[in-house]
């Protein structure tokens, strides 16, 4: 008997140390149960007479929730125009049973479900955009047990879990004291630049939320409370143009933007490598001219920087202002005729950063939930829609929608229905925890 507790020991100890590693390749920290309160308070709300039939009705659903996965998932959402996936998802929404369903006017589907007092509010809700430009073929295709498809799990699969959350409160007649506002948001992705969101915590939005919840992704144990925050930037320098021979002396906008790319790259790169909150910098596309024998006239990068820290985000961004005037005048004092270049710099993506301190009861009630359905919980941190109402105090994280995946952002993105409804189990505990069981 000694012997066989000693080997549990030393089991357990190898498992956690594997564990411990995947979480620390994976950027997320392996964490222990949540405190005794909140695993407390979730288990007596599972053990609910309609919360027990709400978590058998949601295995009951899932060939539903598959079908209106699939359907959504062909309905294209390219970057900026979602409009047609917004308007068939606001009519699921409505046949839901949401006491009122509106688009408002940047494209978010808002459901709401009223609370029995109303003096709070909680946001639960997916994506509507995904990152694929239009015309893309966005027909699932099945090989096996395996969906592949164009967003099939970024974000698709999370407006049906969603969906159908709003669908079993409805036929198990749960009621919550907060309002719920299960939501379809738009612009999430690239240059989207979190419009959605940030127009729901607007003046112009639905009004004051007290807590938010997004399910993006798949990965049933991961927990973001921290926001991954970005500065992006479209740099363009311009000129004359002309012959390369005949106008040969102009200056050249080619010749500034690789001035810029080196001194930011150099500068960040010994930047970087400063002890300190991880920081990232990255330029990812670039363009200009018109043919081989002629000096362009303009010439121009987007580039991205990412941060936890608003100062690290901050520092390398001077550094990449700096690289750009520095181009700048020694281009224009190279130059032996014509107009000097100028430069545009245009901000076109503003992810503000922000950490949640995880004994919220909400990242409390996430921790106890993924617990109770048999997961083992991770805090991470992502730039996910989450990173609005973080930086802005409230209460946030992002959970994924459960199954398995891979290839997000790639035509062949795939999904695997894997016991997918544990994670609308956990989400079902999660909201009614975070919003209150009428009494």
């Amino acid at each position: 008997m000694q012997h066989f507790v000693k080997g549990l020991v030393v089991t357990a100890a190898i498992i956690n140390a594997s564990l411990a590693a995947q979480a620390q390749k994976s950027g997320a920290a392996a964490m222990p149960v949540a405190e005794k309160k909140y695993v407390s308070e979730i288990r007596a709300l599972a053990a609910r007479p309609a919360v027990k039939k709400a978590m058998q009705a949601i295995i009951d659903m899932q060939p539903q929730t598959l079908s209106d996965h699939i359907l959504l998932t062909e309905i294209p959402a390219p970057p900026f125009k979602e409009t047609q996936r917004a308007e068939k998802y606001a009519s699921m929404m409505k046949a839901a049973g949401a006491d009122s369903v509106w688009i408002d006017k940047v494209g978010n589907v808002i459901a709401k479900r009223k609370g029995r007092t109303g003096k709070k509010t909680v946001v639960l809700e997916g994506h509507l955009d995904t990152v694929f430009p239009e015309g893309t073929d966005v027909t699932v295709k099945h090989k096996g047990d395996t969906l592949y498809a164009p967003g099939i799990i970024d974000d698709t699969r999370a407006l049906s879990l969603v969906h159908t959350i709003l669908k079993i409160m409805e036929q198990t007649g749960i009621e919550t004291e907060a309002d719920i506002l299960f939501c379809g948001v738009v612009g999430e992705e690239g240059q989207g630049d979190l419009r959605g969101v940030k127009h729901l915590f607007s003046d112009g939005g639905p009004g004051k939320i007290d807590a938010y919840i997004a399910i993006d992704g798949w990965n049933m144990e991961g927990i973001t409370h921290r926001g991954l925050g970005s500065h992006r930037y479209r740099v363009t320098f311009k000129g004359p143009g002309g012959h390369s021979s005949g106008a040969f002396g102009l200056a050249n906008p080619h010749n500034a933007l690789g001035r810029t790319i080196h001194y930011w790259s150099v500068a960040a790169d010994t930047f970087t490598r400063q002890e300190g909150v991880r920081v990232t910098y990255n330029v990812g596309v670039i363009g200009g001219g018109t043919s081989v024998n002629s000096i362009p006239f303009e010439s121009w990068m987007e580039v991205d920087m990412r941060s936890e820290s608003p100062e690290r985000l901050a520092g390398v961004d001077k550094l990449l202002q700096d690289a750009i005037q520095r181009a700048l005048r020694e281009e224009n004092e190279m130059k032996r005729s014509g107009a000097p270049l100028t430069v545009d710099v245009k901000l076109i993506g503003d992810r503000p950063s922000g950490g949640s301190d995880s004994t919220l009861p909400l990242i409390q009630y996430a921790k106890s939930a993924i617990a109770f359905v048999g997961g083992a919980p991770k805090l991470g941190v992502s730039s996910t829609n989450a990173n609005i109402p973080i930086s802005q105090g409230v209460p946030a994280i992002t959970m994924g929608s459960g199954g398995k995946g891979g290839n997000a952002h790639a035509l062949d993105e795939w999904w695997i229905d894997d016991q997918s409804y544990l994670a609308t189990q956990r989400t079902l505990l999660v909201l009614l925890a975070e919003a209150g069981i009428a009494k």
